[in-house]
């Protein structure tokens, strides 16, 4: 276990945020998604880059895979502790994404693969009828330590 991150100690543990958006089922809405992501993220003051990319992955994997006409696509964000869920639930639960091995010169199907790398889990969850939830958890690092005045020199 993390050094730094074993001594955030109760201030880490008691946090807990939801945040919940509802997407057009379009590259457009993808990209939205990521940038609302990383908004939310750095209001709440957590790091955002390895979760805006899986936001990303999983919202572009949304509007190509999960996408139904008329459908939109939800994104919600859940930090419980010292975990960070993010969730998109799409349409289309008769499509259930698997991570595979891309061929050489393949110019997609990494995403999940990307997604797998960078979170600690991941997972598909049957949503309400006919909706499939696509998850994926981060484990929080500690908020960096705000800097200290020792060692200045007093004027």
């Amino acid at each position: 276990m993390n050094q730094d991150f074993a001594q955030a100690g109760p201030q880490l543990d008691q946090l807990a945020h939801h945040f919940s958006v509802l997407l057009s089922s379009t590259p457009r809405g993808a990209r939205l998604a990521r940038l609302l992501a990383a908004d939310q993220l750095r209001s709440w003051g957590l790091p955002c880059e390895g979760a805006s990319h899986v936001v990303a992955e999983l919202a572009a994997n949304a509007a190509t895979h999960g996408r139904l006409p008329g459908r939109s696509f939800r994104l919600t964000l859940r930090v419980v502790g010292r975990t960070l869920r993010i969730e998109i639930t799409d349409a289309r639960g008769d499509r259930k994404p698997a991570a595979g091995e891309p061929g050489p010169d393949a110019e997609s199907g990494r995403g999940l693969l990307l997604v797998e790398a960078l979170a600690d889990r991941w997972g598909v969850a049957d949503g309400p009828c006919p909706r499939k939830i696509v998850w994926a958890e981060l484990a929080l690092s500690s908020p960096e330590p705000a800097p200290t005045r020792s060692g200045e020199r007093g004027g």
